[in-house]
């Protein structure tokens, strides 16, 4: 029989002792220092607070064609600690951890390994996305497999059911749902409207058991945009765009399209496009939305701007004839300048129908540079149109304190000066209407839960137009330049259903300091249709179209092209064909270059 031990008996005492009072301290620091920790913890167990996410809003054409949505989709991700945490409760099984991560790889086609090195690499983290727009079947399967640290989160995913079609003008969605470019970017306050809350209950499976009401915020669903495209007229004039483009080897290439009577757009479109389905497809480049942000030198396209107002301002008449000499006109200054074909004496009409440099000059001399300043600025040039998209550029119409010798025969011939394609088309509007500078709009408004549009606050207060200048001298020039399809430079382009009436341009490049290429040109058209009752206004532009015997004229390479965008485009309008084409008035005839009577009036009736 062991003997008794009073040491032995001591240190037992005394361990039990020590025992009591850890436990002692113990429960004391967790009634007071360590409650809230524990309190804090066990919360963060038991609760987690879930995000739920608000629907982007759609965007529409004018007619409710769906040209943006949002998608639902599943995104599969991982939580690393709490994976190894539970993996390394008792029974410990590291090893079942990583039998299960090939598991999921293989259900989500990924490679296990590199699941694995997601894990190891990043132990703390708490949220890994691992597979991204998979579908909800998809989704349920990977959580009916139970593994710990796996989860499915809803996402919503942009998508474009028309494709590349009007990409410029919609934009881009980021990976984080935040718009980049376009409208996506300009209203993305308003489509994406405000994510809601929700704290939930869970159990140690990490399955959610109770949601409190108190502690839900519902989320705030972004507004339905309905713009003023129309898709089948986008369609169009992408089409034709790309046509012309390839057909004569211009690497980029605008086109516009606007209602003048309101200055909606109805299209608006660049090329090379991008699809914005597949953003890391495209370039930056490929992305520009040039029609608005790079402005160019227009050429001839300038001209009715600056005759216009010369004949509203009586400081000549259609009838008047100019003493344009034979070979090179010496201006003023000292400048030689030339037109492509040598006129006789020409009639302000003819000026504009035959695009001459001369006569433009020489009007332009007679006007001067202030007139001629306010002659340009009057029409918009200089100055950001408003247009519902970000990074606008103004163009450049030069003061008085820049402007140099020789600049205002620069300017009558459509140099030193810019503007892109739609400052171009908004300031022909005004001739197409009767005089009105037109505010162009893109978003017609926003859709409200009965279905009603709503309009924007900017889009209500641009309603109002400028006057620039009186309805019959606007009138006047629409009739000079329906002459140009007719007999003048885009007589390649007549209409045989409506009469059109427009403008060509043909500008050379500059290159900066190297000068002007003298082989690869701007190649344009402005114009709209149909004369009597304008509907549509277009401005067209391809950029490096190289030189080549008569290839390169805006009359031979746009217009033709900017043509069949308007006759397809009123032919889905369903707009009757013009009546035939009055001649000019009688006071202008006698003076017009090689006049031909058949030209108009019945004989084209015939010739349908």
């Amino acid at each position: 029989m062991a003997s008794f031990s009073l040491h032995r008996a001591g240190l037992a005492l005394g361990a039990i002792a020590a025992l009591l009072a850890g436990m002692t301290l113990r429960v004391a620091y967790l009634q007071t220092y360590g409650r809230q920790k524990m309190v804090l913890h066990a919360e963060r167990q038991q609760h987690t607070t879930q995000v739920s996410p608000a629907h982007r809003g759609n965007i529409t054409d004018r007619n409710g064609l769906l040209m943006a949505t949002s998608v639902l989709t599943q995104t599969i991700y991982l939580d690393p600690q709490f994976m190894i945490q539970r993996y390394q409760e008792p029974p410990r099984d590291l090893a079942r951890m990583q039998r299960d991560l090939g598991t999921l790889a293989e259900l989500l086609d990924l490679d296990a390994e590199a699941l694995r090195e997601i894990v190891r690499g990043r132990p703390e983290a708490r949220f890994v996305r691992i597979a991204e727009n998979r579908d909800e079947r998809t989704a349920a399967a990977v959580l009916k497999l139970g593994f710990p640290g796996v989860g499915a989160q809803p996402v919503g995913v942009r998508h474009y059911p028309m494709g590349s079609l009007a990409a410029h003008v919609l934009g881009t969605v980021g990976r984080e749902g935040r718009g980049l470019e376009g409208v996506e970017l300009r209203f993305d306050s308003r489509l994406a409207g405000r994510d809601g809350l929700r704290r939930v209950q869970k159990d140690a499976q990490f399955r959610v058991i109770n949601i409190s009401a108190a502690d839900y915020v519902p989320p705030r669903h972004g507004q339905h945009l309905v713009l003023s495209i129309d898709a089948n007229i986008q369609m169009i004039a992408e089409q034709e765009l790309a046509a012309a483009c390839r057909e004569f080897g211009a690497p980029r290439g605008e086109v516009v399209v606007l209602d003048p009577r309101n200055g909606e757009v109805l299209a608006l479109a660049n090329w090379p496009t991008f699809n914005p389905q597949d953003l890391e497809s495209s370039t930056a480049e490929a992305r520009l939305n040039r029609c608005i942000v790079v402005p160019y030198e227009l050429g001839s396209t300038l001209k009715p701007f600056i005759m216009g107002p010369a004949l509203a301002w009586g400081l000549t008449r259609a009838e008047e004839v100019w003493p344009i000499p034979p070979g090179t006109y010496v201006t003023p200054t000292g400048r030689r300048v030339s037109d492509v074909t040598s006129y006789p004496p020409l009639s302000t009409w003819d000026v504009l129908v035959k695009s001459s440099n001369k006569g433009m000059v020489m009007a332009a001399f007679r006007l001067g540079y202030g007139r001629m300043y306010d002659a340009l600025t009057s029409f918009g040039f200089g100055q950001r149109t408003g247009i519902e998209l970000p990074a606008e550029d103004p163009g450049l119409v030069k003061t008085q304190r820049q402007w140099t010798r020789g600049d205002t025969e620069s300017v009558a011939q459509g140099y030193a000066m810019m503007a892109t394609p739609l400052q171009l088309a908004r300031a022909f509007c005004a001739f197409a209407n009767g005089g009105r500078l037109v505010q162009p709009r893109l978003v017609r408004g926003t859709v409200e839960a009965d279905g009603t549009v709503v309009p924007l606050p900017a889009a209500s207060e641009a309603d109002a137009a400028t006057r620039v200048m009186d309805e019959n001298s606007a009138l006047l020039v629409r009739r000079i330049l329906a002459d140009v399809p007719v007999r003048g430079t885009a007589r390649a382009a007549r209409s045989k259903l409506w009469n059109v009436f427009g403008k060509t341009g043909t500008s050379h490049i500059s290159r900066g300091r190297a000068g002007y290429d003298q082989e690869h040109f701007h190649s344009s058209f402005v114009g709209g249709a149909p004369l009597e009752e304008p509907k549509l206004v277009i401005a067209m532009v391809l950029h490096e179209v190289k030189r080549n015997p008569n290839r390169y004229y805006g009359g031979t390479v746009a217009a033709p092209a900017a043509v069949r965008v308007l006759e397809r485009s009123l032919a889905y309008m369903q707009e009757p064909p013009s009546p035939p084409l009055p001649p000019p008035p009688a006071n202008v005839i006698p003076v017009l270059y090689h006049f031909e009577p058949r030209l108009y009036g019945e004989a084209r009736a015939a010739a349908r």
